[in-house]
């Protein structure tokens, strides 16, 4: 059975929002500059730069960034075994 595009962006998505969860709380046990926190915790980071207009009376900041990390790598795989077996 075929999956809609839009099931499989959200479990792409729910993927790498369980991974970070879990690479936070991961990091909070592990000691600061170890091997094992720096394999979990760091993460490379994708997208544009924040563009930010002052407008005298108005700021706004448009922008966004996605952290990639392990962990996103172990929630992905997680999220798309749990899409197999949904029907």
């Amino acid at each position: 059975m075929r999956k809609s595009m839009g099931t499989v962006l959200l479990t792409l998505f729910l993927g790498i929002l369980i991974g970070a969860i879990f690479s936070e709380i991961i990091g909070l046990f592990l000691e600061e500059g170890s091997v094992a926190h720096q394999l979990f915790v760091r993460s490379i980071d994708f997208g544009p730069e924040l563009n930010q207009w002052d407008l005298v009376i108005l700021e706004i900041a448009f922008g966004f960034k996605l952290h990639f990390n392990f962990m996103s790598l172990v929630g992905v795989f997680v999220a798309s075994q749990m899409l197999r077996w949904y029907r």
